[in-house]
């Protein structure tokens, strides 16, 4: 018969960079604080606010990295 899909593999360097989206809402100390304030909000949330879009960014990056082009 015929051979099957080669084994995946997921030892990429790619995946290192979705340790970011894990690690930096972890270091408290670089946004817990109430100025700068954007439109009125403290930076504690604007800053986890801009953390989802880097989140999606990372991932976007490591799938397209990464996916298998048959």
């Amino acid at each position: 018969g015929s051979p099957g899909p080669a084994p995946r593999s997921d030892r990429s360097p790619w995946n290192w960079l979705l340790v970011l989206p894990v690690v930096i809402p972890l270091i408290t100390l670089l946004y817990n604080r109430d100025e700068p304030r954007l439109a009125g909000f403290p930076a504690f949330y604007w800053v986890q606010l801009l953390l989802i879009p880097l989140s999606v960014l990372c991932t976007v990056i490591v799938y397209r990295a990464t996916r298998r082009r048959d």
